[in-house]
């Protein structure tokens, strides 16, 4: 549907489908939260008489408007970015909208999930939507009050004009409008129109998260809440044969000792006792499947890249004849562990089950899916579970796992009592879901000094690759072109991490290229834009990029960072790509100091569509880069006979404040519909490092993290 006119629109789809399809809508925003020198106090909403427009709007005989927000707020920002949504097609008055947490309600919303970079893409449309049908049943109300056509009616800010010059406002006609049939044709503002969209605006939540007033999981407390705390296998495969819990029954105000399954767990009256008891807790375990180590997983890893053992994904022209005929093979193989997700706030949740409802509270990704695994784990009807989602400090895809809300629910039904279930920094870190440790082997067939054939192949703890990635570039720029996959099973838990896929792939490829571009003695900018040129004249309607929005943001990067004039002593890498579709070039620029490689710059360009909001736009791009860089730089993880190698921050290393760089965004300005903007900035940071890091010492890195693995061979085969 064009943006400006006139589209059909049904009351079905207004009261679910359309409205919701997005996996978000109607949430609000509160200006008197957000960073303003002109914030006002807020009025005292209990004072208020809100009436109920529809399942997600409430507007106030005073106009004040409150709008219900059915999607996780992990820190995305979504909370703020999805109501300026609604907002700009209802025209509401910025400071006279107020924003709630909706619970889980599938017959009202749908997609209330928070994953993939999708909730304002998958929104964008149905938000506004609903903010334009609202509105335009608003306008029919007043219309009918003065008995005049709607089409002679205006609206500004929340107050409905005739030609007359008579006025009322949204309030006034709230009643009489929600009684009205939704209409059948709306419209839909053009992007020129915009007024709230593209501006600035503060997280709704800042006032109340630097204030500590409680918003996140663990700040949620109920009348007659105990506090649990597990012990879980020490090592990934074992299982429990016995235990004592005498010594952790002793502890002051541990209330009770439960197994379930394999896992303890110890009730108390507050956390420290619960954690308290459960180091008190003597228990025996023994070993069910074999006890894995990261030794044996790059073993097996390597051993599968060597095969020819795997899946083709993609597969075109004939990579074999490519490389039979090429004058140079130039091989490399990437490497990546596993990695933790080390959210900020750790794992915990409240649940209270009994024989009318099961009650459930906190931070969760997917609250849809965890209830109805939690229905069938207690073997009650869907319609008994009740979930109420909290912001949360972080998630990841760590939080898309619902596993501690199992263990609240089971732990509550035994305890028969209202659990609030924590998890220590070490519960978090070594009992979690991890990202897969990845080899990739990438080779490129050279010819006329032309590449002329490529292959990647990836060997995977418990699987990677889907197949959407063998369509990201350089697919269609290559005409010999194949992607194959391979993997190891393992007793180690792995899932979803930022980015998923493409978070090492990007750093893996990126970082080949720029090689490939030293062995064929061209710039590394040209020869990508060489190869976006050859896609563009080989059109394939399975490629997920554009080659000309690559092109964009690799030549405004360029620009914006001075590429081919940095200062002496200041090393430039540069890494462009696509994923969770957007569109991101990034510059960095490296120094050295006493021998060590320190990023000081960073210049990224964003071709995400409309920017619906710039201001936390910004702060995903730049939390994205940061997370990228401090990842891959630093941090590393493994298993020796199935224990984590690190169990707190004391062994294991994340960014700190003082490696942060300065962080440069530009966007490409765009009347194209918004897209992710959570994740992909992350993945081709480590290769613009890894890039700039080569410059800098000559060192090829191709194994993360790189501070870890300085010394590397970089033997070209062929």
């Amino acid at each position: 549907m064009a943006t400006g006119k006139h589209i059909a629109f049904s009351r079905r789809s207004f009261l679910k489908t359309s409205a919701l399809a997005s996996g978000g809508v109607l949430i609000g925003f509160n200006l008197f939260q957000a960073c303003s020198s002109k914030a006002k106090m807020p009025v005292d909403l209990s004072q208020l008489n809100f009436n109920d427009f529809n399942a997600f709007i409430k507007i106030s005989d005073e106009g004040k408007v409150t709008i219900f927000s059915p999607n996780p707020e992990i820190g995305q920002g979504v909370k703020t970015a999805m109501p300026m949504l609604i907002a700009e097609e209802l025209d509401v008055a910025w400071e006279d909208v107020y924003v709630e947490q909706a619970k889980l309600d599938t017959e009202a919303y749908t997609r209330q999930v928070a994953g993939g970079s999708q909730s304002i893409r998958q929104s964008w449309q149905p938000l506004r939507e609903t903010g334009a049908a609202a509105k335009q049943m608003l306008v029919n109300a007043a219309a009918a009050q003065w008995g005049v056509a709607p089409t002679t009616c205006t609206v500004k800010a929340g107050v409905i004009s005739n030609a007359k010059g008579d006025t009322l406002g949204y309030g006034d006609v709230v009643k009489a409008a929600a009684l009205l049939e939704v209409p059948e044709t709306i419209s839909l503002k053009a992007p020129k129109d915009f007024t709230i969209i593209g501006k600035a605006k503060g997280n709704v939540d800042i006032d109340k998260i630097i204030t500590g007033q409680p918003l996140f999981g663990l700040d949620y407390k109920a009348e007659g809440m105990a506090y649990a705390c597990v012990l879980r296998a020490p090592a990934f495969g074992q299982q429990l044969v016995a235990f004592d819990d005498t010594e952790a029954k002793a502890v002051s105000g541990v209330t009770a000792v439960l197994r379930f399954g394999d896992k303890i767990a110890v009730v108390a009256q507050n956390t420290w006792a619960a954690m308290k008891g459960k180091k008190a807790l003597k228990a025996e375990w023994k070993q069910k499947s074999k006890a894995e180590s990261t030794a044996d997983h790059d073993k097996k890893l390597m051993a599968l890249l060597e095969g020819d053992n795997f899946k083709i994904r993609r597969n075109d022209g004939n990579v074999k004849n490519a490389f039979a005929k090429a004058d140079k093979v130039i091989e490399r193989v990437y490497e990546a562990p596993f990695l933790p997700h080390n959210c900020m706030e750790p794992m915990n949740f409240y649940a209270d089950v009994t024989p009318e409802k099961v009650h459930l509270v906190g931070p969760i990704q997917t609250p849809e899916g965890t209830a109805r695994g939690i229905a069938k784990l207690l073997n009650r009807d869907s319609a008994d579970i009740d979930l109420q989602m909290t912001r949360m400090g972080g998630g990841f895809g760590r939080r898309l796992r619902g596993d501690f809300v199992f263990e609240a629910a089971q732990i509550s039904n035994l305890a028969k009592q209202p659990i609030k279930l924590v998890y220590t920094r070490e519960d978090d870190m070594t009992a979690g879901v991890y990202r897969p440790s990845t080899k990739y082997k990438i080779a490129a067939a050279i010819r006329n000094g032309k590449i002329t054939g490529y292959t990647l192949k990836e060997a995977c703890v418990n699987g990677n690759m889907y197949g959407l990635i063998p369509n990201f570039f350089p697919a269609g720029a290559i005409e010999n072109y194949q992607v194959a996959s391979a993997q190891i099973k393992s007793n180690i838990s792995t899932g979803a991490w930022r980015a998923p896929y493409t978070n090492f792939l990007a750093s893996a490829e990126q970082s080949f290229f720029d090689e490939l571009a030293e062995h064929l003695g061209i710039d590394r900018v040209q020869l990508h834009m060489d190869l976006l040129d050859n896609a563009k004249k080989n059109p394939n309607p399975k490629i997920k990029y554009s080659p000309e929005r690559l092109q964009g943001v690799l030549q405004l990067a360029v620009e914006k960072s001075g590429w081919g004039n940095s200062s002496p002593g200041v090393y430039q890498g540069v890494s462009v790509y696509y994923c969770h579709n957007t569109h991101v070039a990034e510059v960095a620029d490296v120094v050295m100091e006493n021998g060590v490689p320190v990023v000081k710059n960073v210049t990224c360009a964003v071709d995400c569509g409309i920017v619906v909001n710039p201001l936390g736009a910004m702060n995903q791009i730049k939390g994205g880069i940061l997370d990228g860089i401090g990842h891959a730089m630093y941090s590393d993880f493994g298993f020796k006979d199935g224990v984590p190698t690190a169990s707190n921050f004391s062994t294991y290393q994340l960014i700190r404040m003082g490696q942060t760089p300065n962080v440069d965004v530009h966007f490409i300005e765009s009347d194209l519909d918004p897209t992710g903007l959570g994740e992909p900035t992350l993945p081709p940071i480590g290769a613009a490092v890894a890039n700039a890091i080569y410059k800098a010492t000559g060192q090829r890195l191709t194994k993360q993290p790189y501070l870890h693995n300085m010394n590397l061979d970089t033997r070209v085969v062929g």
